[in-house]
């Protein structure tokens, strides 16, 4: 089955505590803890999938009983996942945070199998299962920023991407910078928060519409940047900058609303929405993600 998007980068278990009180360092609350899939390339998957797209990922997993079980909760959404690097030596990645009432307080993500794997998660890209140099791979991709800085500048340069329709997001802050290969590669869309919208200029933008400028003043072709609850912005070469607000909700989960925000951006895309029009739809389908209202 050919898919209508791949998704690289990471795929490892979500290990998230919740509380609904506002946390402060060393807190001792009660709360819920739950593991469930994540990864920026699959969280961005699981969204494309309940849309109605049938994703591929592209990603490391281990030969082990926690890659087993990731594997079939995969199967189980419709992620096609024939084409993921499967080794023996590395384990299954995790993610860990704490969310309060205050937001996210802590996360560690351990994502070193999947660096660690580095562009063998890339092989079916070029050995002609989904494409080749000579014919690369002409369809949507959804990029995570979980890859090794050599990784990433790789595919900024490969001609196994030339012909892609890019979409790229950070994994997190500290990995923001990373992605400074790809801001002028010239079919790449990335989507930022602002923070990491600041890091790749070195600037101070106080607002996200003032931050979508500064990227494209950077060489960037077209940018998303998010700012919470306040206004996005979606700038494009040569078009300018246009933004819209979230719709306000009481916030109950915030992990993977970033991705969530990307995903719904991409559907709306693909079924024909004008620039307003997906931005609109995106920021709605983050907000009630945001609230809890949409199933993991």
């Amino acid at each position: 089955m050919k898919p209508d998007i791949l998704c690289i980068g990471s795929v490892l278990w979500d290990i998230i505590g919740r509380s609904s009180a506002a946390l402060r360092l060393g807190a001792d609350v009660p709360g819920r803890i739950t593991r469930l899939p994540g990864g920026v390339a699959m969280n961005i998957a699981m969204t494309l999938a309940r849309f109605g797209l049938r994703p591929a990922i592209l990603t490391a997993i281990g030969r082990d009983a926690e890659g087993d079980e990731l594997l079939t909760a995969c199967a189980r959404m419709g992620l096609l996942t024939d084409h993921a690097y499967r080794s023996d030596d590395l384990p299954t990645d995790r993610y860990m945070a704490v969310e309060g009432a205050n937001g996210l307080i802590a996360a560690i993500a351990d994502a070193h199998s999947l660096e660690a794997a580095g562009e063998r998660i890339l092989r079916p890209l070029a050995d002609g299962t989904l494409g080749s140099a000579a014919a690369p791979w002409p369809g949507l991709i959804a990029l995570d920023g979980n890859l090794t800085e050599g990784l990433l500048a790789q595919i900024a340069a490969s001609p196994l991407f030339a012909a892609a329709d890019l979409r790229v997001a950070p994994a997190s802050p500290g990995k923001a910078e990373r992605l400074l290969p790809l801001l002028r590669h010239p079919r790449s869309t990335l989507y930022v928060n602002l923070e990491e919208a600041n890091l790749l200029t070195k600037g101070h933008a106080p607002t996200a519409p003032e931050a979508a400028e500064a990227l494209l003043a950077q060489g960037a072709g077209r940018v998303l940047v998010t700012d919470g609850g306040r206004p996005c912005a979606e700038g494009t070469a040569g078009l300018g900058v246009i933004r819209d607000c979230p719709p306000p909700v009481t916030v109950a989960r915030v992990t993977g609303a970033g991705d969530t925000f990307m995903a719904a951006h991409v559907v709306a895309e693909q079924t024909g929405a004008d620039r307003t029009t997906a931005l609109a739809r995106a920021l709605r389908t983050a907000a009630t993600y945001v609230s809890g209202e949409i199933g993991s």
